[in-house]
């Protein structure tokens, strides 16, 4: 019997930009070529669209960063 499976790729890269406008495109232009170039991920994975939307860090998310930054200096 086949069945169809809807697949979704989650992830979170940092990059500077000039605004978030600025940043997705940047993305989105980088992974639009990737998977454009991808015979596995066009052909196998059927890939269909690329959504993502940029975002100021939260004060958690920076707190994180900071911890992993300090444990990272402690490990060496």
């Amino acid at each position: 019997m086949k069945y169809k499976v809807h697949w979704i790729i989650d992830g979170i890269v940092d990059i500077e930009a000039e605004s978030q406008k600025d940043a997705e495109q940047q993305i989105q232009k980088d992974l639009q070529s990737y998977v454009k170039n991808s015979k596995q991920l066009m052909n196998k994975f059927v890939a269909k669209s690329i959504q993502g939307q940029a975002y100021l860090p939260g004060s958690s998310e920076k707190e994180k960063s900071e911890e992993k930054v300090k444990k990272d200096e402690k490990d060496k």
